[in-house]
């Protein structure tokens, strides 16, 4: 089990921002996963996995992807109160679930640096 978060990478947010929408996406896919699939994650230690998509338009066809292979997904999009507008997709939380299911989607991105 793990979770993956999918970074929009074209912002290139401050490091206080990114974390903090790194947070709202590994939160909000979390809630949207089953209790028994949150249980197993939490008990093995919250693994997670930060990511760098190119685009708002790479994070939508994550979702889509994502959605459509049954994974828990939670896309992000900003309140607009600090550094970007509005409305802009941040980020995406796509687990916990299987690693094996995740891999499969996201296995060819970079970690965020």
């Amino acid at each position: 089990m793990k979770q993956v978060i999918l970074v929009n990478g074209a912002l290139k947010l401050p490091r206080g921002k990114l974390a903090a929408q790194v947070a709202h996406a590994s939160l909000g896919s979390f809630l949207l996963t089953s209790k028994s699939a949150q249980r197993e994650w939490l008990g093995d230690g919250m693994p997670k996995v930060v990511l760098h998509c190119e685009s708002e338009a790479d994070l939508l066809q994550f979702e889509s992807r994502a959605a459509n292979s049954k994974l828990p997904v939670a896309l992000v999009r900003d309140a607009g109160h600090t550094v970007v507008e509005a409305g802009t997709v941040t980020c995406l939380g796509i687990g916990p679930a299987d690693d094996s299911a995740i891999d499969e989607l996201t296995g060819e991105l970079k970690l965020v640096k």
